[in-house]
């Protein structure tokens, strides 16, 4: 199934996780293989689960082998990609729903309207951007879903580090590292949202 999203996509609000998971990954297909034996695995739980995924629609890089993984094992996707990005050589179009968007933005906030919760596969530019945009609205109380950094090969240390800094040097709360978690699996990440209970954050201002 095709459709078509247009206008403003209003705050998402809260939803189980086991009901559909958004998944945030590279695009590209020069990653090492462990990154992509993460994400086939990470797809092939969420499919055996019978849950959906809702991501960023492509068939290439780690985005694609989640979503073959999830199918392959009996799960749902959900491919919401912008329309200058539907293409043959992009588009997983063996999707259970294809939803077109006009740009990024719609793309997100689809992508975050429907998930119960958000997981982030190493990626790059726009992984990290995904990433950081669900992190900042749990932190501004826009939503309380569980947001995981799954990180493998400690692909995330740097980026960890760099949170770090930000307590330290007071550019942001320490507290604000419950506003997501680090998981060294997939198993990891799984039986941490099986757990998940929203809690109240703190504020951005110190």
């Amino acid at each position: 199934m095709v459709s078509e999203a247009t206008g403003t996509v209003t705050a998402f609000g809260r939803c189980s996780p086991s009901q559909a998971l958004c998944v945030f990954a590279a695009s590209s297909n020069a990653v090492a293989p462990e990154f992509f034996a993460a994400a086939t695995e990470l797809g092939r739980r969420l499919g055996e689960r019978r849950l959906t995924l809702v991501y960023g629609g492509g068939k290439v890089g780690l985005m694609g082998a989640v979503a073959r993984a999830v199918h392959a094992h009996g799960g749902r996707v959900v491919a919401v990609i912008p329309h200058y990005l539907k293409t043959k050589e992009l588009l997983y179009d063996t999707a259970d729903e294809i939803v077109v968007t006009d740009g990024l933005r719609d793309r997100k906030a689809i992508m975050e309207e429907r998930a119960g919760g958000f997981v982030a596969l190493p990626g790059g530019f726009g992984t990290l951007e995904e990433t950081l945009e669900v992190i900042t609205l749990k932190q501004l109380r826009r939503h309380t879903k569980p947001v995981v950094l799954l990180n493998s090969a400690e692909f995330f240390r740097p980026l960890l580090a760099l949170f770090e800094q930000l307590f330290a040097q007071r550019f942001a709360r320490p507290e604000s590292a419950r506003l997501y978690h680090v998981a060294s699996d997939p198993a990891a990440a799984l039986t941490y949202l099986d757990a998940y209970q929203a809690e109240s954050v703190p504020g951005k201002w110190l």
